[in-house]
């Protein structure tokens, strides 16, 4: 496209021409991070909709950055040969949500060894299971509910995530650990994105977790704890690097933490499940038949439709030029998550909740990314949306089909201006009895 150049700017240097018109056409946001902080999951796609344009540069946390939204945005985010994921991470992030070093940041054949190990314990046998121990758990919960004047729903999901996650895994924990596990699991994510008592919360509670892990972890090397081999346990505590060392005490605990840790935020989608529910009940009675397809659509348009992860971000590997955008080696790059799911170049009526838009889509790798885009085998898309699926699934059918319960008045509304949000209230139930 640039092949006229010479004659179009005769008297200038070729290079110098095609970056005048590449400035001219890229937006320069003059926005700053308080912007960000202040706008939340919005602050990409508010400026996307301004400019009429996939990408634009602004000034975050003192640097360049390149912010982009959409499907094809999504492609160029995830090509290996163009992006990288070390240095990308702020350490505040690393020391809160991933651990120090963890998956997230690596590259490379490094990450796709390390991929390879995550992705063995996210077969579909492996859903299954995970899903199975949350439904019986559930199920049980339901007699110490029948006397409770209320229920708050994400309180309790995170208990019983935390239970399933640590059972299928291997990691002992007693029943009075449980609510203290679940809520430093918890308070890493809420961490991603905040500033003060929540950030510290967070910093204190991933400490307090990789000890814990820690000694799990040494207790199964030393053999003082048995553990079953198909187990993600003992798979991290005996996974070998590419050059043959075993992982260290440190990096196997942050990294069944990496396991553990995102079962456990699945009690966030399970509270947008409730209250997408609740306020369409029209939804319901296809519901009712406990048909998996129906269930799926219902908790795949509340992962499109409900807030999750905001952005993702990468660092430009080499410099290329996409979009009349010089995007240059070092640069960070953030991709759009919240806003590539509300696209209306891909969504009919992003805004509106409908189930049934799944039905017969054909979903790519780029163009659905609530957790993530590419190939999880590969990219750094979250090798546990099957997880994911499949546990909403049983919690989407348990709500449905196995109680009946009273949503007394309270406030369901959240905010997208924090990171991560959630229904203020938490979703209180009340009067539930068995069905």
């Amino acid at each position: 496209m640039f092949s006229n150049f010479s004659n179009i700017f005769p008297n200038q240097d070729r290079k110098d021409s095609i970056d005048m018109l590449m400035k001219e056409q890229v937006p320069h946001d003059k926005s700053h991070t308080l912007s960000l902080s202040q706008e939340g999951y919005l602050f990409i796609k508010n400026r996307i909709d301004q400019y009429h344009s996939n990408l634009f540069e602004v000034h975050l946390l003192g640097q360049k950055v390149i912010c982009m939204s959409g499907e094809e945005a999504s492609r160029v985010f995830y090509d290996s040969e163009r992006f990288q994921r070390n240095g990308a991470a702020p350490n505040r992030v690393q020391k809160t949500l991933f651990g120090v070093n963890a998956i997230q940041t690596m590259d490379g054949e490094a990450h796709i060894q390390r991929k390879h190990l995550f992705m063995s314990l996210m077969t579909p046998t492996h859903e299954k299971r995970l899903a199975e121990l949350t439904m019986e758990k559930w199920q049980a919960s339901i007699n110490e509910w029948k006397g409770a004047e209320k229920v708050v729903l994400f309180d309790e999901a995170k208990n019983i995530l935390c239970w399933t996650a640590c059972h299928w895994a291997g990691v002992p924990l007693s029943e009075s650990e449980i609510s203290h596990r679940a809520e430093d699991f918890s308070a890493m994510v809420d961490a991603f994105g905040a500033v003060g008592p929540r950030h510290w919360k967070g910093r204190i509670a991933r400490t307090r977790a990789e000890e814990w892990i820690r000694g799990v972890i040494e207790d199964v090397r030393s053999g003082k704890l048995n553990t079953e081999k198909d187990s993600a346990l003992y798979a991290m505590a005996f996974h070998r690097e590419l050059d043959g060392r075993q992982l260290d005490t440190q990096m196997a605990a942050v990294e069944l933490i990496n396991i553990l840790r995102p079962i456990v935020a699945i009690s966030t989608f399970i509270t947008f499940t409730a209250l997408a529910l609740h306020r369409h009940s029209e939804c319901k009675e296809k519901l009712l038949s406990g048909h998996s397809n129906d269930l799926e659509m219902f908790v795949e348009e509340v992962r499109r439709y409900y807030p999750f992860t905001p952005f993702l971000g990468a660092i430009v590997r080499k410099d290329f030029i996409w979009n009349q955008c010089e995007f240059k080696e070092g640069t960070l790059v953030l991709l759009d998550i919240y806003g590539t799911n509300h696209d209306s170049r891909i969504w009919e009526n992003p805004y509106e909740f409908r189930p049934e838009r799944f039905k017969e889509r054909n979903i790519n790798l780029f163009d659905f990314i609530p957790q993530g885009g590419g190939d999880p085998a590969k990219s750094h898309r979250c090798p546990g949306e099957g997880i994911t699926v499949e546990i909403m699934k049983t919690s989407l059918d348990f709500l449905v089909n196995k109680i009946e319960f009273e949503v007394p008045d309270q406030d369901l509304s959240y905010s997208l201006t924090r990171i991560p949000t959630l229904p203020k209230s938490g979703f209180v139930m009340s009067n539930i009895r068995r069905k």
